[in-house]
């Protein structure tokens, strides 16, 4: 009893040296400038400007937010950045054209390879590429579930969300959905995955234990082309990007009725939402601007300027 006291306390002990205290720097991949934005989020001041590599996209932390990884889709490389110092500390063989990417509970990164239709396993301590699996066409958006047993990859030209099982690196289901699937999200227990689609102008909701379509919707926007998707810290919400119709839809995540828009920059694309919920940031790609949005009113609180046509969204808070 007295040794697995012991060993829990290590545990405890490791788990809260090994997490970083936060920054509460916004990072923003800018994909015509080549550079990533920080911005300090408390303030919404750009800190400054990363030359980082050739159209970077997708972004996101490590499981213990030290390391910030940004998808060069030119370099066919991952771009590995210590957050608290902001230096470049390398840089991962990635496979070709990597867009977007999540993050697994075990560091690993799962990754979309366009041009070759196929996701990527990569783990960043040691750079080796784990697997490859081959997937539809155009693969797109990636996401992993909070337990990490599941990735879902969606498939632009087919049409379609590939469902991988992780142990063994196998796609167990594909779905079809509406055209040219983009964004993907899980709830905080990871029973529901919801996905948009761009074309289709359509969210839908997907059951992880069935692999089922449980929910589909039409968007009622004007020029919606649905991409991002975020979830409330109480899964009540999911908050998504439109694109060309300029607004950030507030969906109902059990029915997926607008409750309410806020409007934003041009394009809107990427969208992070901060850890306790208050505050939406988004990319607005055409007006090269991030938005900050207050989620208790739906209201455009903020215009930061950034870089060319910024595309991607990582919050350290």
């Amino acid at each position: 009893m007295k040794l697995k006291q012991l060993l829990l306390s290590s545990l405890v002990l490791v788990s809260a040296t090994a997490w970083a205290d936060p920054t509460y720097r916004l990072f923003v991949t800018n994909e015509k400038s080549n550079t990533v934005s920080v911005i300090d989020s408390r303030t919404g001041k750009l800190e400054t400007t990363l030359e980082i590599g050739d159209r970077p996209r997708g972004i996101g932390l490590s499981p213990d937010q030290k390391t910030l990884y940004v998808a060069l889709s030119e370099e066919n490389a991952i771009a590995m950045v210590d957050v608290a110092s902001l230096k470049t500390i390398g840089k991962l063989e990635a496979g070709e054209d990597p867009e977007t990417f999540d993050v697994h509970p075990n560091g690993n990164l799962y990754l979309s390879n366009e041009d070759d239709a196929k996701a990527t396993v990569v783990n960043p301590a040691t750079g080796e590429i784990l697997h490859e699996i081959s997937v539809g066409l155009e693969p797109e958006g990636v996401a992993v579930s909070p337990n990490g047993e599941i990735v879902l990859v969606t498939s632009e030209s087919m049409n379609m969300v590939h469902i991988i099982e992780t142990e063994e690196h196998k796609i167990v289901a594909n779905i079809l959905v509406a055209a040219r699937p983009r964004g993907l999200a899980f709830n905080s227990d990871g029973s529901l995955a919801y996905v948009s689609s761009e074309i289709g102008n359509e969210v839908a909701i997907i059951d992880t234990k069935t692999y089922k379509l449980v929910k589909k919707v039409k968007i009622d926007l004007a020029k919606s082309k649905p991409m991002a998707l975020v979830l409330s810290p109480d899964d009540k919400v999911v908050y998504m990007t439109t694109g060309r119709a300029g607004k950030v839809a507030v969906l109902d995540a059990q029915t997926l009725d607008i409750i309410s828009t806020a409007d934003v920059g041009k394009r809107v694309w990427g969208a992070v939402l901060s850890r306790d919920g208050s505050t939406l940031y988004t990319a607005n790609g055409v007006s090269h601007t991030v938005s900050v949005v207050d989620t208790a009113t739906s209201k455009s609180t903020m215009e930061i300027e950034v870089g060319k046509f910024p595309w991607g969204l990582a919050l350290d808070d």
